[in-house]
C-alpha cells in the first residue's frame, strides 16, 4: 500500500512539472508572439518612412535632371548661334 502512494505521489509531481512546462511554454509563445508582432510593426514603420525618403529624391532627381536637360540644350543653342555667326565672319574673309 506504501508502494502504491509513493507512485501516485510521483504521478502529481510529474503533473506538476509537465504543467507548469506547458505554461512555460504558452508563455514563451506568446512573448515571441508579442515580439515578432511588434517587430513588424516597426519594420513598416520605417520602410515607410524610408518610401517618403526615396519618392522625395526620385522626385529631386527627376527636377535635377530636367535642368540639366535644359542646360544642355541652351548651351547647344548658344554654340549652333556662335557657330552660324563664325560661318558668316569666315565667308565674309574668304570671299
Amino acid at each position: 500500500m506504501g508502494n502504491k502512494k509513493v507512485n501516485k505521489n510521483k504521478k502529481g509531481i510529474f503533473a506538476n512539472y509537465a504543467k507548469k512546462t506547458k505554461d512555460m511554454a504558452l508563455n514563451a509563445n506568446q512573448v515571441a508572439l508579442t515580439k515578432t508582432e511588434e517587430f513588424v510593426s516597426t519594420s513598416i514603420e520605417i520602410t515607410e518612412q524610408w518610401q517618403g525618403v526615396a519618392d522625395k529624391a526620385v522626385k529631386g532627381g527627376l527636377k535635377l535632371a530636367a535642368k540639366q536637360q535644359e542646360l544642355v540644350f541652351d548651351i547647344l543653342n548658344e554654340i549652333k548661334g556662335d557657330f552660324k555667326e563664325g560661318q558668316k565672319r569666315f565667308k565674309k574673309l574668304v570671299a
